[in-house]
């Protein structure tokens, strides 16, 4: 296979080195990757700046690539500019989870959704765990159980796949459940601080709030020590409500 490998903490994070290691074992790659770190940028793109990438040596022999933009700019220069089309796109490993209402916040999930976008099947690989230092042992023996997965039983390319791995030994690993995402929201707060020069500036804390009991969400197989594998539609159309105005119809 060609693997086009992407990221949102960045070219040189130790969750996508880990993710390259394992790519390599199933075929040919390639690694687009944002320069600098692009967490909480949602499927941001960039409009009215230019667009940069730089060959990298990160990864020695593996063709590299960083990039001035957003993780869904990487994938539109690897496909747009470099001219891949990869049969399987990885985006990850990222430092930290990407459950329920975060799909809509995370960059790693933005490449993939980019790749499903361009037909190409596509995961986006998160780890509960935000240190740097992060053990990723089990996370890529995960990842090559899911390579093998989506090989004998594909998902349609237009699903991109938001997979969670818990902060476990592999051991300690239950499984892997196909899962939907769990309602829930973030509640901010906003800290008030001050600069070197006297002016206010705001850091944004919070938690995260679950609204959502069931028992078949990523939250939940994620509590209970599973793998969330949450298959996503691209399509966010509320087709239940497009009677809701049947006046209209008169």
């Amino acid at each position: 296979m060609r693997i086009l490998v992407c990221n949102d903490d960045g070219i040189t994070a130790p969750g996508l080195r880990a993710l390259v290691e394992v790519a390599q074992e199933f075929g040919e790659v390639i690694v687009v990757a944002p320069d600098k770190p692009q967490s909480g940028m949602g499927h941001a793109i960039s409009i009215g700046v230019p667009l940069r990438l730089y060959p990298s040596r990160e990864f020695g022999d593996i063709p590299a690539w960083a990039c001035s933009g957003t993780p869904a700019d990487c994938v539109k220069l690897a496909t747009g500019v470099l001219g891949e089309k990869p049969d399987l796109l990885l985006s990850g490993i990222n430092h930290g989870a990407n459950f329920s209402i975060s799909v809509f916040y995370s960059g790693t999930l933005s490449a993939a959704i980019e790749g499903a976008f361009e037909g190409i099947p596509s995961l986006g690989i998160s780890l509960l765990d935000y240190s740097r230092e992060a053990d990723f042992t089990a996370a890529q023996a995960i990842v090559r159980e899911l390579i093998l997965l989506v090989q004998a039983h594909p998902f349609p390319a237009h699903v991109p796949l938001n997979v969670n791995i818990p902060k476990l030994p592999l051991s300690e690993i239950k499984g892997i459940r196909l899962t939907r995402q769990a309602k829930g929201r973030f509640v901010e707060q906003f800290e008030e601080r001050i600069d070197p020069y006297g002016q206010p500036y705001y850091w944004m804390v919070g938690r995260f709030e679950s609204q959502d009991a069931g028992p078949d969400t990523d939250l939940w197989a994620l509590e209970r020590g599973y793998v969330s594998v949450c298959p996503l539609k691209i399509d966010l159309t509320a087709y239940e409500q497009l009677n809701h105005w049947a006046v209209l119809e008169r």
